[in-house]
């Protein structure tokens, strides 16, 4: 008897080992963007408030590697980007990538205090491609 095994070539290389990654908007760790994080490798924390979960991070932010912000579960796009300025000096420690379907054109900022923006729902290959240019950073140190 032969088994064959599915074949998934974006999560052979968790590339988010040791990152602590706040998610806010959603209610769980089994929603379908935890599952894509957490299959890069990320250790996931969930919040559905999203005053709390910017209060968890500004509160403690050498604790958090990334803060993604489920734009469509707290208020939409434009809620998102606010929630990312009320983040202050945190968000230059604590990368940020915001998911909405209201994203007409998903942006990758080279200017590292503006936050990553994701299509939504976020495909496996859009969510490592985020994860990877808003921590561009770390692996930098990490592989010099």
């Amino acid at each position: 008897m032969q088994i064959l095994h599915a074949f998934d070539p974006l999560s052979i290389a968790p590339v988010g080992l040791s990152i602590r990654v706040m998610v806010i908007g959603i209610a769980s760790r089994s929603s379908l963007l935890a599952e894509r994080l957490a299959s890069l490798g990320g250790a996931i924390d969930a919040e559905r408030d999203l005053f709390t979960g910017l209060e968890a991070i500004i509160d403690d932010p050498a604790g958090y590697g990334l803060c993604v912000i489920d734009c469509d579960a707290v208020g939409g796009l434009e809620l998102g980007r606010r929630a990312y300025a009320l983040l202050g000096d945190a968000s230059l420690r604590v990368p940020v990538i915001l998911v909405s379907s209201e994203c007409a054109q998903q942006e990758f900022p080279q200017d590292r205090s503006k936050p990553v923006v994701l299509r939504g729902p976020a495909s496996k290959l859009s969510m490592r491609m985020g994860f990877e240019h808003a921590l561009r950073d770390r692996f930098l140190i990490q592989f010099a």
